[in-house]
C-alpha cells in the first residue's frame, strides 16, 4: 500500500510533468533534469513571494525527487521540524537522503550554481559507496 506522502509526490510530480510538457519531455528519466534546470532558471528570474516561492519548489522538487526514486530508489519520510519530505535510499544498511523542495529552492534564488542533474548525480554515487561501505550515512545538501 503506498502511503499518503509517496502518493502526494508521485501527484504532483506527475502534474508537473502534463503541465510542463511544452517545456520539456519530463518522463521521470535522468536526462529530463536539465530540463528542470531551465524551468527553474526561467522560474528564478521572477520576483516571488514566500508563498508562490514554496509553490514552485515543492512542486518541482517533486519532480526531482520522483526521477531520483524511479531510478535510484529510495523510500520517503516526512521531516516534521523542517515542514518537508526527505528521500532516504539503502535502509537499513546505509542512508542516503536528498532533500529536493530545498534543492528547487535553492536553484530558483542562486541560480544555475545548484545544478539538478549534477545533485542526483551525487545521489547516486552515494548509494554506490553506501552499498560497499554497510553503515555508510549522508544527507546531500
Amino acid at each position: 500500500m503506498m502511503s499518503d506522502l509517496m502518493a502526494d509526490i508521485i501527484s504532483t510530480a506527475e502534474n508537473f510533468a502534463d503541465n510542463f510538457r511544452d517545456k520539456g519531455y519530463f518522463d521521470f528519466s535522468i536526462d529530463s533534469l536539465r530540463d528542470v534546470n531551465i524551468i527553474l532558471e526561467e522560474i528564478g528570474d521572477f520576483v516571488l513571494d514566500e508563498n508562490e516561492q514554496y509553490n514552485c519548489s515543492t512542486m518541482v522538487g517533486s519532480y526531482i525527487f520522483e526521477v531520483a526514486r524511479r531510478n535510484y530508489g529510495g523510500k520517503y519520510y516526512w521531516v516534521e521540524e523542517e515542514q518537508q519530505p526527505i528521500l532516504v535510499a539503502g535502509e537499513p544498511e546505509f542512508s542516503v537522503s536528498i532533500k529536493a523542495w530545498d534543492k528547487a529552492k535553492k536553484y530558483i534564488v542562486n541560480g544555475g550554481d545548484e545544478d539538478i542533474p549534477f545533485y542526483i548525480d551525487g545521489y547516486k554515487e552515494h548509494i554506490e559507496k553506501g552499498k560497499v561501505n554497510k553503515g555508510y550515512r549522508v544527507i546531500i545538501i
